[in-house]
């Protein structure tokens, strides 16, 4: 072959994978695989239930719908160490990937093409991903993928086996000729399997009738390839992509490195060298926010094992040391200064990164949590420390004494979330807290883990400065739940404050009072309604009318006999509202003798 022809032919080659990198259902057909490759690390590494496994999960399942509805199906050829799709490897294996060769398992279990289709269920994903790494408790964990697939019989998942494509060679005299086209045709191969042999039928047929038989043989030597011609334009347009697509980022370009170092490299002292710029890399990642390579990285790191199977006891303790310091004051700092240092800071997989600590990183997330300037960025963090601190609440708890309004309700959002009465005690204390908003969110968690019982400390609230703490509170006394003797009322209602609340307010608190005490406060609301009113007449006559209504409502035969010396001994308004409570109280317990008023 001349040297022109190769070159031609090599520059074709390339404009051919060029092209193929542009389509973007071989683009959507690559996310697709490295999502699944990832989640079945994930799955293996941490287990199905941890939210990073089941995170992954998810995307994998939104990510095939997406392309699914799109592409209506997903077809890739199996070879040994690679999936092709339209001419384009769509998935190449790491050297000496053993297991975790999606490819390499595949081949090894004699598929050749798979194909997923559209309406594929969550159900029928799953259970692909268990048949495909031997995870199902089944009975049949011996048997191989295409024993597992084919006694589902799924619509939405369909393989093409060795046995299948040697069949279709035996009776093609030897040789497979499918339309010169299995990798880059519309059609799976499947179909063109289906299609070859009702094509071989019907020549055989014709050949049935008549002499000879050369025509089979003939057929051996026709050309399956199809040729393209390439302008000097083209192939100038063509290399201009390519010099385009050939380009890539710095980093994951010395990360592929990296890699390739740590699965191959046999020195133990360069491995030693290798491991120790790991932590290196993780310190680097964390201070410009790499999340989603750090992620990479990390997982990386999980597969070692896997990966270098020989590594030395030094070696895997210098990757503990990795995952064991991700969590070191210095690193949680760094993020720290990222996310306030850097207008519109990229958040994406960081939580993903926070989840991947253990628990004793609570402490210092804690502090990330309180340092932290944007409110989304510490709504990032408190959804971490929801799932890490929930079997070590300490150090949220001893975080209700900071200083900090925004740091303390992040924590009793977190502590409210968790629905553990056992928290109420800690939480109460914070009932006189300098920030109105802390003292309602106190209420509503007195609210949420002590719905019943004893509503002294609610009364006092009774006295706030702040209009939406007093009604918070006046609200949980009216429900009905709370006793409170009559005598912890008197310093809310004796006061010359009192008068000068909105009628709302003192009619809200009578309701209360009536819930609480009952006719422990008859005599008091009686009182209201005979005294002699000297001073500030207007508004006791308004609070005495109020004490009558209330009466009406309580309806006991105590407030009833109350009502009906109001009735008699009270000013001209007091009377009218007296005999207009009696009225109502009557009206609602007619019939019952023993609540009629004592004569």
């Amino acid at each position: 072959m001349s040297t022109e022809l190769k070159s031609t032919q090599e520059m074709i080659a390339a404009a051919m994978a060029a092209r193929a990198a542009e389509d973007p259902e071989i683009v959507s057909i690559k996310r697709v695989l490295k999502l699944l490759d990832k989640t079945a690390k994930s799955n293996r590494t941490y287990g199905s239930t941890n939210p990073v496994a089941q995170k992954f999960s998810q995307q994998l399942f939104e990510e095939i719908s997406t392309h699914l509805s799109t592409y209506s199906r997903l077809s890739v050829l199996v070879q040994r160490n690679e999936l092709l799709c339209k001419d384009c490897v769509v998935y190449e294996a790491e050297k000496e990937g053993g297991s975790e060769n999606i490819a390499f398992k595949l081949y090894a279990d004699g598929v050749r093409e798979l194909a997923l289709f559209q309406d594929l269920t969550r159900e029928d994903l799953f259970f692909f991903l268990s048949a495909l790494w031997g995870t199902s408790t089944s009975d049949e964990d011996d048997d191989d993928i295409v024993t597992r697939i084919w006694a589902r019989n799924l619509s939405t998942i369909t393989i093409v086996t060795a046995e299948d494509v040697s069949n279709s060679s035996a009776n093609n005299d030897g040789f497979l000729r499918l339309d010169g086209s299995m990798s880059s045709s519309d059609s799976t191969l499947r179909e063109l399997l289906d299609r070859e042999m009702a094509r071989k039928k019907r020549s055989g047929e014709q050949a049935d009738s008549k002499s000879g038989g050369s025509g089979n043989a003939s057929s051996r030597f026709q050309s399956g390839l199809a040729g393209y011609e390439v302008t000097d334009e083209e192939l100038e347009t063509l290399a201009k992509e390519i010099e385009a697509e050939s380009k890539q980022d710095n980093l994951m370009y010395i990360f592929d490195m990296l890699t390739a170092i740590l699965a191959s490299e046999r020195s133990s002292a360069l491995l030693t060298k290798l491991f120790s710029l790991w932590s290196n890399i993780v310190d680097s990642l964390l201070r410009e926010g790499k999340w989603t390579v750090l992620e990479n990285v990390l997982g990386l790191l999980h597969e070692s094992d896997a990966v270098r199977p020989d590594l030395s006891d030094e070696h895997k303790h210098q990757l503990m040391s990795v995952f064991n310091g991700l969590s070191r004051t210095e690193r949680i700092k760094n993020i720290e200064l990222y996310l306030n240092g850097t207008p519109n800071a990229n958040t994406e997989g960081l939580s993903t990164i926070l989840l991947l600590m253990k628990s004793d990183a609570v402490p210092a997330l804690c502090t990330l949590l309180a340092s932290l300037e944007s409110s989304n960025h510490q709504a990032i963090v408190a959804e971490v420390l929801g799932v890490l601190a929930k079997e070590q609440p300490e150090p949220l708890l001893r975080g209700l004494l900071d200083r900090r309004p925004i740091y303390v309700r992040n924590l009793l959002s977190i502590l409210i979330k968790w629905d553990d009465p056992k928290l109420i005690e800690p939480i109460e204390k914070l009932i006189r807290h300098k920030d109105a908003r802390i003292r309602k969110e106190v209420l509503r968690a007195i609210g949420l883990f002590r719905p019943s019982g004893n509503g002294s400390k609610l009364v006092t609230c009774l006295e706030d400065a702040d209009e939406g703490v007093r009604i918070a509170a006046v609200k949980l006394l009216m429900s009905g739940q709370y006793t409170v003797p009559f005598d912890n009322w008197k310093p809310i209602i004796a006061g010359e404050e009192f008068l000068d609340l909105p009628l709302s307010e003192r009619r809200a608190i009578f309701q209360a009072m009536r819930e609480t005490c009952g006719d422990e406060a008859v005599p008091y609301w009686e009182g209201l309604m005979t005294e002699w009113v000297w001073t500030k007449r207007k508004k006791k006559e308004e609070l005495a009318v109020l004490g009558a209504e209330t009466l009406g409502k309580l309806g006991t035969p105590e407030a009833i006999a109350s009502l009906a010396i109001g009735a008699k001994k009270g000013s001209a308004a007091v009377r009218q509202a007296c005999a207009t409570a009696l009225s109502q109280a009557q009206r609602q317990h007619r019939g019952n003798p023993s609540l009629e008023p004592t004569q």
